[in-house]
C-alpha cells in the first residue's frame, strides 16, 4: 500500500513537472538575462550604457517575475526526488519479529542443523 501511495504522489508530481517545463526554462532565462545584465551595468563607464544595461536587467526581471510559478516545478522536482528516496529505501524490520520465539527457533534450528 505504501508503494501504491509513492506512485501516486510521484505520478502527480511528474505531470506538475512536465505542465510546469515551459516556465521553468522562461525563469532560468530571465534570472540569467537579469543576472548578466546587472553584471554589465555595474562594470559600464557611462550614463548611457548603464541605462541601457540597466533597462535589459529590467527586463530580465520582468520574465522572471511572469515565470514565478515555475517554482511549483521546482517543488515537483524535490517531491520526485523524496518519492525516489523513498522508494528505495529499505523496510525496517519489526522488533516484534525480531523477538517474535517462533522466528528464533527456526534460525536455531537451522544453525544446529548445519553444524
Amino acid at each position: 500500500m505504501k508503494k501504491l501511495g509513492l506512485l501516486v504522489v510521484g505520478g502527480i508530481a511528474a505531470i506538475v513537472l512536465m505542465a510546469n517545463l515551459g516556465p521553468m526554462v522562461g525563469l532560468a532565462i530571465g534570472l540569467a538575462v537579469m543576472y548578466y545584465a546587472y553584471k554589465k551595468c555595474v562594470a559600464a563607464e557611462t550614463g548611457g550604457k548603464k541605462f541601457w544595461w540597466g533597462a535589459l536587467s529590467v527586463i530580465g526581471l520582468c520574465v522572471s517575475v511572469a515565470n514565478i510559478p515555475a517554482i511549483l516545478g521546482a517543488v515537483a522536482i524535490y517531491v520526485l526526488y523524496v518519492v525516489y528516496k523513498k522508494w528505495n529505501e529499505k523496510e525496517s524490520i519489526d522488533k516484534h519479529t525480531e523477538n517474535d520465539p517462533f522466528t528464533n527457533f527456526e534460525k536455531e534450528w537451522a544453525k544446529l542443523k548445519n553444524s
